[in-house]
């Protein structure tokens, strides 16, 4: 069996792997994103996802020939590439800014082996927020807390974040930061333990 590791410290990450039936670790990669965004911005959001992805595996990547999965996501709205907020202040700004807007989740998975890109993805969820009133916004960030400073856009959609939101396209596991239906497909003839034949 080829050993699985997750490259990454998301929980939502972790748990959708776990949920699947997936047998891994979990080493987490903490890199600066800032620079690698600045530099790529003029290739688009999508290049900057894989970029990050792939710079996470790389991290963890022992070159023992365990399969890591590394990945990155990047909201987007109108043009704005929105960061995890610094403070709850900024949390508000973010969603201030994203109430009654469209937004995206542009969502990037690798399955790095030995050193190489084995395999890439990018999948891009459209969430629309609902036109929240600024108490709507502070009772969220107020019941949630400081573990928004966690989240691009400053909002956890698998639990009470879900109420900011009147619509959601897109594969859910995606939103949640991994697609797993195409990393699922890409591990299968990988014996990876845990899949289903």
């Amino acid at each position: 069996m080829t050993r699985l590791i997750l490259a990454s410290q998301s929980p939502a990450r972790a748990t959708l792997l776990r949920q699947a039936g997936l047998v891994f670790d979990v080493r987490a990669s903490a890199i600066d994103e800032a620079g690698p965004k600045r530099s790529l911005r003029d290739q688009g959001a999508a290049a900057a996802a894989l970029h990050l992805a792939e710079a996470k595996a790389a991290i963890v990547d022992r070159r023992d020939g365990s399969l890591v999965i590394g990945a990155d996501q990047i909201l987007v709205c109108e043009g704005v590439w929105f960061d995890k907020p610094a403070d709850m202040a900024e949390a508000r700004q973010h969603l201030q800014r994203l109430r009654g807007r469209v937004h995206e989740l542009v969502t990037a998975v690798v399955l790095q082996q030995t050193g190489v890109v084995v395999w890439s993805h990018v999948m891009v969820p459209r969430l629309t927020m609902r036109d929240l009133s600024d108490d709507a916004i502070d009772d969220i960030l107020t019941r949630e807390g400081d573990g928004l400073l966690q989240t691009v856009g400053a909002y956890k959609v698998e639990g009470l974040g879900i109420q900011l939101f009147s619509s959601v396209e897109g594969e859910w596991a995606a939103v949640l930061g991994l697609p797993m239906l195409a990393l699922l497909e890409a591990l299968r003839p990988r014996s990876v333990e845990g899949l289903v034949a």
